[in-house]
C-alpha cells in the first residue's frame, strides 16, 4: 500500500534524495523546507503527490500547523522522518549561548515539536513509523562538534523513551544513525563559533581525526533504497547504522565502557550502601 510521508529539510541532502525516493515509488509526501523554492521542480515532476510546506522547524505552533495540513491534505501519516539539522562546530569551550541554545532548538526541539503534532494522527489510526535521523555522533563523541554530539544524544535518549511509549499504540520509532557522507553537512549548513587561539593547534589534530573517519563519504543517494527497506520492515529496528564505519567506532567505544564500568565496578557497589 501507498505510504504517506512527513519529511524535514527536504530541500537538500538526506531530505531531498528520501523525497524522491517516496515519491518516485508512488507514495505522497509532505516535504517541508525554509524556501519551498528549493522543492519546485519535485512539484512539477510529481503533481499533487507532493505537499511542499514552508517550515522553521524551531517555531513549534508552525510546525504543528504543517502536520494538520499534511493529515488533512492525505487522510494520514504513516512516516514522520525528522531530519531537519545542522552541524555547529566549535570546541566546547568556544560555543556562544546563543550558539548552543540555536544548536538544541533545531536539532532537539525541533525533533520534540514534530513528533508531539504526529502522534495524535497516529494513536488514531493505530498505525507509524517515526524516524528520527541521528549521526554516529549520536553513539559517540568527537573534538570540535561537541554541543552536536550533545544535541544528538539528547535526541537519542528521546527517541529510545518514545519508543516505548508508544509501541501499544502501533507505532514504531527507529534512531538512524549515519556515518559521514557527501552532503553539505561540515559546509554550508554548518555553523561555527568564534575560534580560541588556545585550541589551534588541537583544532588541526582534530580535523586530521575527522577526516581519516569520513576517508570516503557515503553517497545520499545510495540511502534511497536503505529508508525504503526501513520503513516497509514488519519490525524495525530501534537504531540502526548508515554506511560503512559507524559499527567499529560504536564498538571501540562501547568496548571502552563496559571494560571501565567493570574495572570500577567494586566502587560503584560499595556507593550503593548497605543492603537489607
Amino acid at each position: 500500500m501507498p505510504k504517506t510521508w512527513f519529511i524535514t529539510g527536504a530541500s537538500r541532502g538526506f531530505g531531498r534524495e528520501w523525497t524522491v525516493a517516496a515519491l518516485e515509488r508512488g507514495d505522497s509526501v509532505a516535504a517541508t523546507a525554509r524556501d519551498t523554492a528549493t522543492l519546485d521542480d519535485l512539484a512539477g515532476r510529481f503533481g499533487d503527490a507532493l505537499l511542499p510546506v514552508r517550515l522553521d522547524v524551531t517555531d513549534r505552533a508552525a510546525g504543528t500547523a504543517a502536520v494538520r495540513q499534511a493529515a488533512d491534505r492525505f487522510g494520514r501519516l504513516d512516516v514522520v522522518v525528522n531530519n531537519a539539522g545542522y552541524g555547529q562546530f566549535g570546541m566546547v569551550e568556544e560555543i556562544s549561548e546563543d550558539e548552543a541554545r540555536a544548536q538544541f532548538e533545531t536539532n532537539v526541539f525541533g525533533a520534540l515539536w514534530i513528533t508531539q503534532a504526529a502522534l495524535p494522527v497516529m494513536r488514531a489510526q493505530g498505525s507509524g513509523h517515526v524516524l528520527q535521523i541521528s549521526s554516529i555522533g549520536g553513539i559517540s563523541a568527537f573534538p570540535n562538534i561537541g554541543i552536536y554530539n550533545a544535541s544528538k544524544w539528547a535526541l537519542e535518549g528521546l527517541s529510545q523513551a518514545l519508543a516505548q511509549e508508544v509501541a501499544g499504540f502501533g507505532i514504531r520509532v527507529t534512531i538512524v544513525e549515519p556515518a559521514g557522507y557527501s552532503t553539505d553537512w561540515g559546509g554550508a549548513s554548518a555553523r561555527h563559533a568564534a575560534e580560541n587561539p588556545a585550541y589551534d593547534a588541537f583544532r588541526v589534530q582534530a580535523a586530521e581525526q575527522r577526516a581519516r573517519r569520513q576517508a570516503t563519504p557515503g553517497d545520499p543517494a545510495a540511502a534511497r533504497d536503505a529508508l525504503l527497506q526501513l520503513v516497509d520492515a514488519e519490525e524495525p529496528p530501534l537504531r540502526v547504522f548508515l554506511g560503512d564505519g559507524p559499527l567499529a567506532i560504536a564498538t571501540r567505544d562501547y568496548e571502552s565502557r563496559l571494560a571501565t564500568w567493570r574495572e570500577w565496578e567494586q566502587f560503584s557497589v560499595a556507593a550503593h550502601g548497605r543492603r537489607d
